[in-house]
C-alpha cells in the first residue's frame, strides 16, 4: 500500500511519544512568577507582549529565522502575517483527539521571533467529518492547514484522512479577522471542498487520483485561484476554484492539471505550495518521508514554471512531472527531516525533527527562514554553527528606582537569539525576564543582547543570565547578581 500523508501523522516518530506528553507540550505551560523587569527601550507602552517577547527587532537578512517560546510541537505549518503585524502559524491538530483534535495555532508579536501557543480552531472535530468516515476508523485528528485572505475574509483549508490510505478530505473554514480576542472571531466550517478518491482527471488513466490533503492556495496574474493538493499517490494536482466560496468551479475534474509526479516506487512528494515571484511560480513540495525522529527523509524541493499550470522545472531543466525537483533544504545539524512547508512574502515555513531537544529529542518543531533569491532561484542558509558566547555578563550595581543593565554578546548560525532569565533563589530555579530586548547583529558579525530593567530593593542578590538559542542548540552564560543599593 502507497504510504501518504494518513502514514505520515500518524507514524513511529509521533506515535512514540505519547498524546498525552503532545498536549502537554502543546500547551502553555505553568510557570512561577517572575519579578517583572520591563525593558527600558519599550516601544509603545500601551502595545501588548507575550512573556519573552522580543521588542525593537532589527530587520531580517537572508537566512534561517532562530525562533523561542512555543515552537513545539508543531506540524505542517501554515503561515501568515496579519494586518496588525502579527505572525501566525497554524498546524496539524493533537493525537487521538487529545485537545480536540483540530487545527492549533501559534502567534507571534514581535515579527517571528517569540512564540506562543494561542489555542485550536474548534473545541472538536465538525460532526460531519465523522459521518463521512463513519464506514470505517475516524480520524484522530485534523491535518495540514492552509491559511489564506482574499477580499477581506481568511480562508483555513484543513484535511482528514486515514491511515495508509488516500480516502481523505480537505475541508474549509471562513473567518473575518484571526485575533481572537475581536468580538467578531468566528471560525464558520464551510464544509467539503475536495474528497479522494477522485474521478475523471485523466480521460486516458480512468484510475488516475490524488490524495486530497495538503492544500496550498495561489492566484495566477488575473486573480484566477487554484488550490495545489496531493501526497504520494499520482503525486501534485492544481485544482482550479473560485472566489468566494473558495471551493472548486464546475467540472473542476475535467480542468485539474497534474503538475507533478516523480514516477518512482511509492511516490514520496506531498505539501505542495506555489508562491510567485519576479514573474515565475515556484512549486515547492516535500520529499522523503516524515515523521520517523532521526530516521525522517524529509527534503524540500522547487520547480518554475512561467505559467501557474506548469511545466514546472527545477535548476537543471527536468519537469517536476517526471521526477525533478531542485532540493534545496535537508537535513542538516539538528535539524532532521525538514518539510511540510508553506510561504509567506519571502519566509519558508517548515518543521523539522529537532535533535538538540534535551528533553524529547526529535521532537516536531517549527522553523523559519527568510529566502534569499539568487539568479531566480530561492536559496536557503544550511550552515551549523552552534551558539557560543564572546562576551559574558558583569555583576551589576544599581540604586533603588534607576537602571540595572546586563549585555552578552555569542555567535551562532542562524544568529542565536538571547532569552533572558532571573533567580531569586540562588540559582534553584529560573524564570523567563517578562520582556525581552532584542537580540542584534553586531558590525563585527556577532550578537549582542542588553537586559535593562528598573531595580527595585527586593531584587537585591537577583540572579541574571542569558540563554542564547538557535536551531542547532544552546548556550548559557554566567549568572551574574545584582546588588541593589
Amino acid at each position: 500500500m502507497t504510504k501518504s500523508r494518513s502514514w505520515a501523522v500518524r507514524a513511529a516518530g509521533l506515535v512514540a511519544i505519547s498524546a498525552l506528553t503532545l498536549s502537554a507540550v502543546a500547551l502553555p505551560p505553568a510557570t512561577a512568577s517572575a519579578p517583572t523587569l520591563t525593558a527600558a527601550n519599550s516601544t509603545s507602552p500601551a502595545a501588548w507582549h507575550a512573556p519573552g517577547t522580543q521588542k525593537n527587532l532589527p530587520t531580517d537578512l537572508p537566512g534561517g529565522k532562530s525562533v523561542v517560546g512555543d515552537t513545539s510541537p508543531v506540524h505542517d505549518p501554515a503561515l501568515i502575517i496579519a494586518d496588525d503585524g502579527t505572525w501566525y502559524v497554524y498546524g496539524t491538530g493533537l493525537l487521538n483527539r487529545q485537545n480536540g483534535g483540530t487545527i492549533q495555532f501559534w502567534s507571534s508579536r514581535d515579527e517571528g521571533t517569540t512564540w506562543e501557543y494561542t489555542g485550536t480552531v474548534w473545541d472538536r472535530i465538525p460532526a460531519w467529518i465523522d459521518e463521512h468516515f463513519s464506514d470505517g476508523e475516524l480520524p484522530g485528528n485534523l491535518w495540514a492547514p492552509e491559511i489564506t485572505e482574499h477580499d477581506g475574509t481568511y480562508y483555513l483549508y484543513y484535511s482528514a484522512s486515514r491511515f495508509g490510505g488516500n480516502n481523505s478530505l480537505t475541508a474549509l473554514a471562513t473567518n473575518t479577522t484571526l485575533d481572537p480576542s475581536d468580538p467578531a472571531y468566528e471560525w464558520v466550517d464551510q464544509g467539503l471542498v475536495v474528497s479522494s478518491p477522485a474521478t475523471g482527471l485523466d480521460p486516458n488513466n480512468p484510475g488516475k487520483t490524488f490524495n486530497a490533503i495538503d492544500a496550498g492556495i495561489i492566484e495566477d496574474a488575473d486573480g484566477t485561484p487554484y488550490m495545489a493538493i496531493g501526497s504520494f499517490w499520482y503525486g501534485i494536482f492544481l485544482v482550479p476554484i473560485e472566489w468566494p466560496t473558495g471551493k472548486p468551479v464546475a467540472d473542476w475534474q475535467s480542468k485539474t492539471v497534474n503538475i507533478a509526479d516523480r514516477f518512482m516506487p511509492g511516490n514520496p512528494i506531498e505539501a505542495p505550495y506555489i508562491t510567485e515571484h519576479d514573474g515565475y511560480y515556484y512549486l515547492f513540495v516535500s520529499f522523503g518521508f516524515c515523521c520517523s525522529g532521526a530516521d525522517s527523509t524529509y527534503k524540500v524541493a522547487v520547480g518554475r514554471s512561467a505559467s501557474v499550470k506548469g511545466p514546472y522545472l527545477d535548476k537543471d531543466g527536468r519537469d517536476m512531472f517526471g521526477g525533478g525537483g531542485t532540493v534545496v533544504l535537508d537535513s542538516h545539524g539538528a535539524i532532521t527531516g525538514p518539510g511540510g512547508q508553506s510561504v509567506f512574502g519571502d519566509y519558508l515555513a517548515f518543521h523539522y525533527y529537532d535533535g538538540s531537544n534535551e528533553e524529547i529529542p526529535y521532537f516536531p518543531t517549527l522553523g523559519l527562514q527568510k529566502i534569499n533569491w539568487q539568479d531566480g532561484w530561492p536559496v536557503f542558509d544550511q550552515t551549523v554553527e552552534l551558539p557560543a558566547v564572546q562576551k559574558q555578563p558583569k555583576t551589576t550595581a544599581a540604586k533603588a528606582g534607576k537602571n540595572a543593565t546586563f549585555s552578552a554578546t555569542a555567535t551562532g548560525t542562524p544568529g542565536p537569539v538571547a532569552v533572558w532569565e532571573t533567580s531569586s533563589d540562588g540559582g534553584a530555579t529560573w524564570q523567563e525576564a517578562e520582556t525581552q530586548p532584542a537580540t542584534r547583529r553586531t558590525d563585527e558579525g556577532t550578537y549582542r543582547s542588553t537586559l535593562q530593567f528598573t531595580a527595585a530593593a527586593d531584587q537585591h542578590g537577583l540572579q541574571v543570565r542569558a540563554v542564547f538559542r538557535n536551531a542547532h542548540g544552546k548556550v548559557t552564560t554566567d549568572a551574574v547578581v545584582l546588588s541593589v543599593k
